[in-house]
């Protein structure tokens, strides 16, 4: 236990209501409390406003994931950060803090930064700015979106973000990414955005200077 807090803190000094359609259904998860996006920010990015999209909870509880495992501690050999942003029928949804957390728990002192008390995906987050970290063993392998959904338990598809259903148009680096939203890649600096229904959203573009993202 202690050594995972220990962890945590190192990494952490390192590193609305929804509207609906004819068309698309929007989660029927009860809302978070909308954070402002002036708010402390624990890794140089702001909160996300809106309800969760789906609660971190969902996390698959220990078993193995598309090969990603859930370790006592945090692995290093590659350490990235991806942002992803989902907007339902125009409307921000929020990438909660936890998911891939088992047991989280606020870091002493921090208001907004989880850890694990039990183990680590290698996929996951630690805060609801929407910030995915991808540390794992292995410096060349290659995840996906898809990857970090299935670790959340949650469906991802042209027509479906979690519990969100409706046609997605999905973005790559600000560019239309045509083929399925699963297969999208995980890595350094990368900047993904899932709209589902509409209108949709213009895309967000993030900083990853803060915190040495």
């Amino acid at each position: 236990m202690i050594t995972v807090v220990l962890i945590a803190v190192v990494v952490l000094a390192g590193c609305g209501s929804s509207s609906t359609s004819n068309s698309t259904s929007t989660p029927s998860s009860t809302p978070s409390t909308a954070h402002n996006p002036a708010a402390a920010a624990p890794e140089g990015v702001a909160l996300e406003q809106g309800p969760q999209l789906a609660p971190a909870s969902s996390t698959t509880q220990g078993a193995t994931v598309h090969g990603i495992q859930c370790g006592g501690t945090e692995q290093f050999v590659l350490h990235v950060h991806t942002h992803l942003a989902v907007f339902v029928n125009g409307q921000p949804y929020q990438i909660p803090p936890g998911v891939g957390l088992l047991q989280p728990a606020l870091v002493p002192g921090s208001t907004n930064f989880y850890t694990a008390t039990n183990c680590f995906y290698w996929l996951h987050t630690h805060a609801a700015d929407g910030i995915i970290h991808i540390e794992s063993p292995s410096a060349t392998h290659v995840f996906t979106l898809g990857d970090f959904f299935a670790e959340w338990r949650q469906p991802l598809s042209s027509s479906q973000v979690g519990p969100a259903k409706g046609p997605v148009t999905a973005f790559f680096n600000g560019k239309p990414w045509t083929k399925d939203p699963a297969a999208i890649p995980l890595g350094a600096h990368y900047m993904i955005q899932l709209d589902v229904g509409k209108p949709m959203a213009a895309f967000e573009t993030v900083s990853f200077g803060g915190q040495g993202l």
